[in-house]
């Protein structure tokens, strides 16, 4: 399993075209075919961006859910709304629909940042209010999170 590394500050033009950095460009060729996933993220105002193998990989995960359940049907629509397949062009630049612009309130100034096996796309601004949490906050949240894991040798 591959996953990014780094946090990335960058800009988008008025036209959706986001111009990546040549470290990420580096590391999003080092997935197969070229070819990622953007859609909208579900607990925050951003966007996900996957690499084909890990979208894949979620997708057959939801399409074993029923969809003779309503609520299996309804997450996965919502899930999968604005759904976008992109690739980099010549320039290093991916293209950012402008239902995805409006949705994660996209500006000029743009964060991107690594998130294991896919990257979050951030309006600046928005980024550092959310990472802007107190430190004794986040000790808690580490605690809470990673306090029950195991780590053997193995697993790291």
């Amino acid at each position: 399993m591959k996953n990014f590394i780094g946090t990335y500050e960058c800009r988008i033009d008025d036209k959706g075209r986001l111009k990546l950095p040549a470290a990420l460009v580096k590391q999003m060729g080092d997935f197969d075919d070229g070819s990622f996933v953007i859609k909208r993220a579900v607990f925050q105002p951003c966007l996900e961006v996957y690499p084909m193998t890990v979208w894949d990989r979620l997708m057959k995960k939801l399409t074993g859910l029923n969809r003779f359940i309503k609520k299996n049907a309804d997450f996965i629509r919502q899930f999968t709304a604005g759904v976008k397949v992109v690739e980099l062009d010549n320039a290093g630049r991916l293209q950012i629909s402008k239902d995805l612009t409006q949705f994660a309130h996209l500006k000029k100034e743009i964060v991107i940042t690594s998130a294991g096996e896919l990257l979050e796309i951030w309006d600046k601004e928005a980024y550092e209010n959310v990472i802007a949490t107190s430190e004794e906050n986040f000790a808690n949240l580490a605690e809470e999170v990673m306090g029950n894991l195991s780590f053997d040798d193995e697993a790291l």
